[in-house]
Formats: structure tokens, C-alpha cells, sequence
């Protein structure tokens, strides 16, 4: 989420987005920018390794189930309460 407006949505082609999939435990960090979402490396990453990030969905809409296969997996997208 940018801001109370505006949304990147991964299912919509353009914005990259839809290359960066959820992780809980990410190897992308994302920072708003000057009104712009911009990713960053939280570690090294590997020729042809999965790009992924943490949705950080809030804890209190619908849950959804995650299956990022990571050993700190949350086994939801959303934050905890």
C-alpha cells in the first residue's frame, strides 16, 4: 500500500509487482519513496532465486493462509495481532 489511495496490486501488469511474491521471510524490503514504492535486497540474491517481500496484510481483515515454505513462516500473510 502507498498510501490511504493507492494500492499496487500484482494481479494488474505494469508495476513489476506482479513478479514480487510473499514471503515471511523476505529477501526484498520495501520503502515509500517520494510517492513511490522501491525494493531493496535485504540480503544476496541468487541468479534465478524467487523475488519476495513481506505483504505486512493488517491482522485485523480477512486472513490469508501462507505457504512460503520459510522455517519462520507465520502461516498467514497477515500480521499477527
Amino acid at each position: 500500500t502507498l498510501n490511504t489511495y493507492w494500492t499496487i496490486d500484482g494481479s494488474v501488469e505494469g508495476s513489476g509487482a506482479q513478479f514480487i511474491n510473499h514471503c515471511c521471510e523476505p529477501n526484498l524490503v520495501a520503502r515509500i519513496v517520494r510517492g513511490h514504492i522501491l525494493y531493496f535486497a535485504a540480503r544476496d540474491i541468487r541468479a534465478g532465486e524467487e523475488l519476495s517481500v513481506d505483504y505486512h496484510f493488517d491482522a485485523d481483515v480477512e486472513k490469508v493462509p501462507c505457504a512460503c515454505g520459510s522455517l519462520k513462516c507465520r502461516g498467514t500473510i497477515n500480521n499477527k495481532e
